[in-house]
């Protein structure tokens, strides 16, 4: 077995793994934005997919009461980071059984093989599948909330929001999705190449001699 191969496998699951802890953790986060007034500097403000925080003295959160009263982005975000955390658990399930290291699929080693490269090629598009998901809503609201923040048509003394520690938690889970997917995808071209470059045994089968006629003395005539 191929040392490379395993470490390419190993390493591919466990960024799998790290992709769907940051994901999950940012999906649950209320710190998506922060907004810190310049009047009063002991409060600050939290928004998040599903609840809106306001820190004074102590954490007071509220959850959001209504569905259709939400705004569009925080409703792509809740339906791209729940579509990515279904895709990368699905991801992570298929490379589990995949890793040559786990006993499974057949007990034949040519079919064996094939199952498993076929397994973790489905799990590598899906870590990369979402990677993109969870990077896709986290680049967004980034992007809104730089162009509120540097939008002249407020006063100065306005409370802006800010990049909260949400949307780095997801950048890293994205890239850690990505990143697995890759590895998986690597694992199994090589492990395609050392199929194809292994020598195929060919069973030899007995062949029976053929009968010998004795000719008898008529057939000369």
């Amino acid at each position: 077995m191929d040392l490379s191969i395993s470490v390419l496998e190993l390493l591919g699951v466990l960024f799998s793994g790290g992709g769907l802890l940051c994901s999950l953790a940012t999906t649950l986060m209320s710190t998506w934005r922060i907004q810190t007034t310049n009047l009063l500097s002991t409060e600050n403000i939290e928004w998040g997919l599903w609840e809106t925080c306001v820190i004074r003295e102590m954490l007071e959160c509220k959850p959001y009461d209504t569905l259709l009263g939400l705004s569009s982005d925080i409703k792509l975000a809740r339906i791209f980071m729940c579509t990515a955390l279904g895709v990368g658990i699905l991801g992570l399930l298929l490379a589990i059984p995949g890793l040559r290291l786990v006993n499974g699929c057949s007990r034949r080693q040519l079919e064996d093989l094939s199952c498993k490269r076929a397994l973790k090629a489905t799990a590598g598009v899906l870590c990369l599948i979402a990677g993109i998901l969870v990077l896709i809503p986290v680049s967004y609201i980034a992007h809104t909330t730089v162009e509120q923040f540097f939008d002249e048509s407020l006063p100065e003394l306005a409370p802006r929001w800010e990049l909260g520690d949400a949307l780095f938690c997801g950048w890293t889970g994205g890239l850690f999705y990505l990143v697995a997917g890759t590895l998986l995808l690597i694992s199994c071209l090589q492990l395609q190449k050392l199929d194809s470059n292994r020598p195929v045994h060919v069973s030899l089968v007995p062949v029976k001699p053929e009968p010998h006629f004795v000719r008898t003395k008529s057939e000369y005539v």
